[in-house]
Parts: C-alpha cells; sequence; structure tokens
C-alpha cells in the first residue's frame, strides 16, 4: 500500500478520469486510490453476470425469431428498420474482416452486440416482433414490454461502462445486480442458483472503501 498518492497514476490514468474518484474523498487522495481500484474489481466481478445475461437474451430472442420466420437468418425476411439491418450487415463485414469468408446463421447471431438485441424490445417492433413471437422469449415474465425493454437498456448501459472502463462505483450496484438476475429469471429461472453460487459481487459489494481511512 502506498503512503502517498503516486505522480504517476493521475498522468496514466488522466485528470478528467481520476477526478470521479477524487471527487468522493476530495481531502484524502488515497481513497480515491483504493476506490478506484475497487472498481476494477467490481466490474470484473459483474462481468460473469451480465454475461450470462446478453448470452441469454440473445439466444432466447434468435430461436423465437426463428420459429416465427421458419428460418435461421429470419433478419433477412423480418421487417427490421435500416438501422437493425445495417447491425446485421457491419457484423457480416466484420465476420468477413477476421476471414470468414461465408459467415453462417450461428457466425451473425454470435456477432451480434448486446444492443441489437435489446432494440429488438423497441415499440416500433410491438406488432412484427413482440406480439407474435418475442414475448415467448420471456416465458416467465407477465409485464408490459416497456419496462422490460427499460430494464435490458439499463443493464446494456452498465454493461457499456464496464467494457469502456468508467466508473460504476456511484451507481446503486446492488439493485443493479438484483436486476439482473430478475431479468435472467424472466428468461431461465433454473439457470439462477447455479450462477448465484459462483458470483462474487455480493463479496465485493462488502469491501468497498469506507469514506475515512484507519
Amino acid at each position: 500500500m502506498c503512503a502517498t498518492l503516486p505522480g504517476w497514476i493521475e498522468r496514466v490514468i488522466s485528470v478528467p478520469r481520476f477526478a470521479p474518484y477524487r471527487d468522493t474523498s476530495p481531502s484524502d487522495s488515497l481513497i480515491a486510490w483504493d476506490l478506484y481500484q475497487w472498481n476494477i474489481d467490481v466490474s470484473q466481478a459483474f462481468y460473469g453476470p451480465l454475461h450470462w445475461l446478453e448470452i441469454s437474451l440473445r439466444n432466447a430472442e434468435h430461436d423465437r425469431l426463428r420459429e416465427r420466420y421458419g428460418r435461421e437468418n429470419w433478419w433477412i425476411v423480418a421487417p427490421l428498420d435500416r438501422t437493425d439491418a445495417e447491425k446485421v450487415a457491419a457484423a457480416r463485414a466484420q465476420l468477413r474482416r477476421k476471414g470468414v469468408a461465408a459467415p453462417s446463421a450461428d457466425d451473425i447471431v454470435a456477432e451480434l452486440s448486446f444492443g441489437f438485441w435489446v432494440s429488438l424490445l423497441n415499440r416500433k417492433y410491438d406488432r412484427h416482433l413482440w406480439v407474435p413471437a418475442l414475448h415467448a422469449a420471456f416465458p416467465h415474465y407477465r409485464g408490459r414490454r416497456e419496462p422490460l425493454r427499460d430494464n435490458l437498456d439499463a443493464m446494456l448501459r452498465l454493461r457499456n461502462r464496464i467494457m469502456h472502463h468508467e466508473p460504476i462505483h456511484h451507481r446503486h450496484l446492488a439493485a443493479d445486480h438484483a436486476k439482473i438476475y430478475r431479468l435472467l429469471g424472466f428468461l431461465e429461472p433454473e439457470i439462477v442458483p447455479c450462477l448465484q453460487d459462483l458470483d462474487r459481487v455480493p463479496d465485493v459489494l462488502t469491501r468497498r472503501p469506507g469514506s475515512t481511512r484507519s
């Protein structure tokens, strides 16, 4: 443990990027450093539950749309808007840049982003996707589409902050954690107790740096 904050920290991290941590305890820069390290740890812990949420959502929606349209590459005939159709085209192009000359439907499904799958729950797709197919991707959900979509979008934004090394220490992380498992329960409740046995988030949350140093 450093007795004083090394000068290289703000040079490497950058002053603007370190500021959200300094602001939590302006009088003690070492608390800011502890919080920065804890932010890394808790971000790592959230990676696992968010991973499972993303792939569960992706595969559940893909299965329902494959059934709906009777083909693996359902996006060719589904009424996607231009933005989402371009995401599919971009996924195919990315795979080709990676050396996949003829991407399969499974390749494209795996390449499409979390944001793409959340976007399929937008209101514009109510009539063509949600009502005939996508509601069945959440067999244990009985509410309206909008709150479901909003909660998934919140987890998408959390995931993006983690993947871009942004601060998440200011969030209500216990509520975020509970939300992930609630959403997983709508998709596949049997997965929940298995994942909770492996989950590091509750333990890491108890080790958040305090407001004072001993």
